[in-house]
Order: structure tokens, then sequence, then C-alpha cells
């Protein structure tokens, strides 16, 4: 389990379920376990306006500069 937070304010965005060794390139939002993101305009954000990544259908298209996580990958 990840947990991934905003790299400006360190607020916690998103639970989620991380599967394989690769990088965090994208999230599945089925494997979400706690979503506090905002959607705004095909967009996920931080409370505090901090873009986290685009939403793409059933993926979140992650920024790599604005979030960072803590946990492990399985």
């Amino acid at each position: 389990m990840l947990t991934i937070k905003c790299a400006k304010c360190k607020s916690r965005v998103f639970k989620y379920v991380k599967i394989g060794q690769g990088q965090l390139i994208k999230c599945h939002r089925d494997r979400i376990a706690e979503d506090l993101a905002v959607y705004e305009d095909g967009k996920a954000k931080c409370k505090c306006g901090n873009v986290i990544g685009k939403v793409d259908g059933q993926i979140i298209r992650l920024r790599r500069s604005s979030f960072v996580f803590t946990g492990h990958k399985h």
C-alpha cells in the first residue's frame, strides 16, 4: 500500500495498492483504497490546488514532480 502525498503541502491525496516493481506513472482508479483528491476539469488535484495528474477514463496519469509517496510496492 502506498500513500501518495502532495509535493507542495504534504497532504494525503490517495492510498493506492501498487502491484509490481515498476515506477509509479499512473494509478488505476479501482486500486485506490482511499481517495482524498479533488476532481476538476479532467484533473486530479490536491485540496491546495496542486495538479497531481490527468484523469483518463479509469486511469489517472500522474505528474511526477507534483507528488511524493511512502509505503511498500507489492
